[in-house]
């Protein structure tokens, strides 16, 4: 277990530098670029058999405890140690990280976004996998930071050389942002552990700010905070995600929405909650507040996008929808209960599959119609897809129904969850406030079926023999589409209908987690 999760880590960094050599002989393929993006999917593949073969060998009955850990001394004179490991909260993400990174691999061997050298596409995706599992594996400040960090260039390239229009400044803005918000956040991590005399994340855990004074708490909650909503994003610190998703490439922007948004709620729960939970239980309200606008601003912005006539990008609309939905997974850390915690992490998960499942059927539209602009894909009486692209048509529509939090499927299990955390919040807070919170994002989740039933409506509905922007052939699903898209279909369903699989595992650690290590 402590092998598996030290490959997992390592093993993108080694598959990025490999990827820039020469392929060996008998292993070329047909030409130089079919070699290097096979080399992505084999090194992205061994790594999801490593996250299923470390979640087989996770001990179910202990996920509050921390598994595969792995201690040793790194810089002696700032106490910061080399330290790994998973519990119930980290594992589900790190396996879907694994997971959305095969996939992501998977579909550009056959669909290469255009741009520079494949060579340096595929080095620059298993660098920003590294990054991303390191995020969730580490439990010492200072690696959190640095593996938090580690995303940002690979990210800025994916979208600068191979996104689509105004790619330049969506990249420039998304790194700008992110950066600022981490200079701040890294203050904010050196104020605890500066104060404490550690970095590392578990005795800190354990300690549950005893050693910390309020004002101290109040001071790190607000830098560490602000750097991980950036990332988040909480309204209003989320400008940044519309121009990102929409200048990126495909593949770019299923990673932005499923992986790298989470990494910022994730600092929420593991560090901010357990270790400053003074400061927490101070700036919850605020921070309920802010989830509640987002979830409303968010749906409202997507009914703006999707009305007829706006010149809607469908790209843009599902970024601006990743604002409200992640806005219930801060409403649920807010309320600082179990089954708030919980529904946050479920409503992690959820999105991460649902968005990434979104952001590769718009991909798909945008390829075959040559734009994402909702006007456009409509014509005059719908597209039409359920007529001619049966197939796509029924995906988009799933993806679109799960998104609304249809019961019985994943997307349903998180929100209601944050709610109900809502409506009974940890003691110490405001029950009205957060009542009201509840009753926002009540009429949020309304909001979202209207629009994404308007998307369904316009795009999978219409007369498939009407004049539209569609070309006169339009191909349905491809093999290689549906390899990528069917697992994420599958655990939505999954985690839908049986959401004891993933509650089962997060519940132990938040228990464990909110009482300070020891319970």
């Amino acid at each position: 277990m402590q092998f598996l999760l030290a490959f997992i880590l390592a093993a993108p960094l080694i598959g990025a530098a490999a990827a820039l050599l020469p392929a060996p002989p008998g292993l070329r393929g047909k030409s130089p670029e079919q070699a290097v993006l096979r080399h992505g999917v084999t090194v992205t593949g061994v790594i999801l058999a490593a996250a299923i073969a470390l979640t087989l060998g996770f001990d179910h009955d202990a996920p509050a405890r921390f598994q595969a850990t792995t201690d040793i001394s790194w810089i002696q004179a700032l106490n910061v140690r080399i330290h790994l490991g998973i519990d119930g909260i980290s594992l589900p993400l790190l396996l879907m990280t694994a997971l959305l990174f095969f996939l992501c691999a998977l579909y550009s061997y056959y669909k290469l976004p255009e741009g520079p050298s494949p060579k340096a596409f595929i080095a620059l995706l298993l660098v920003l996998e590294a990054g991303t599992l390191a995020t969730f594996a580490v439990l010492d400040l200072l690696l959190f930071f640095l593996a938090f960090e580690m995303v940002l260039i690979p990210m800025y390239f994916l979208i600068a050389r191979w996104g689509g229009a105004q790619r330049q400044a969506a990249a420039w803005k998304f790194i700008l942002f992110t950066l600022l918000g981490s200079v701040v956040m890294l203050l904010g991590l050196l104020l605890i552990g500066l104060n404490s005399g550690t970095f590392d994340m578990v005795a800190l855990a354990s300690d549950n700010g005893r050693e910390l004074t309020h004002t101290t708490q109040l001071l790190a909650v607000l830098a560490i905070g602000i750097g991980l909503a950036v990332k988040t994003p909480m309204w209003p610190l989320h400008s940044w995600l519309p121009d990102a998703h929409t200048a990126a490439p495909t593949v770019g922007s299923v990673l932005l929405a499923g992986v790298l948004l989470k990494m910022g709620t994730y600092g929420f729960v593991r560090i901010l909650l357990p270790i400053t939970p003074g400061g927490m239980q101070t700036f919850a309200p605020y921070l309920g507040a802010f989830a509640a606008i987002g979830i409303v601003y968010g749906s409202l912005a997507c009914l703006a996008l999707a009305r007829k006539g706006n010149k809607g990008d469908l790209k843009r609309l599902i970024a601006y929808s990743s604002v409200g939905h992640m806005g219930f997974v801060l409403l649920g850390i807010a309320t600082m209960t179990p089954t708030g915690v919980n529904g946050a992490l479920f409503a992690n998960i959820a999105h991460g599959l649902i968005t990434g499942l979104l952001f590769f059927l718009v991909g798909a539209l945008k390829d075959r119609y040559g734009t994402a602009d909702l006007d456009t894909l409509a014509g005059a009486t719908g597209a039409a897809l359920y007529g001619r692209a049966p197939r796509l048509g029924a995906f988009l529509a799933f993806a679109a129904v799960a998104s609304l939090g249809l019961p019985g499927l994943a997307g349903f299990w998180g929100e209601m969850l944050a709610l109900f955390g809502a409506f009974d919040p940890a003691e110490g807070l405001s029950r009205p406030a957060f009542l009201t919170y509840m009753a926002i994002g009540g009429l949020g989740t309304l909001l979202t079926a209207g629009y994404l039933l308007i998307v369904v409506r316009r795009v999978c509905m219409g007369d498939p023999k009407a004049k539209s922007a569609a070309p006169a052939a339009l191909p349905d699903i491809q093999h290689y589409e549906f390899a990528a898209w069917t697992p994420l279909v599958a655990l939505t369903l999954l985690a839908g209908l049986w959401p004891a699989v993933l509650l089962g595992l997060t519940d132990p650690a938040v228990q464990k987690l909110l009482a300070g290590g020891n319970s």
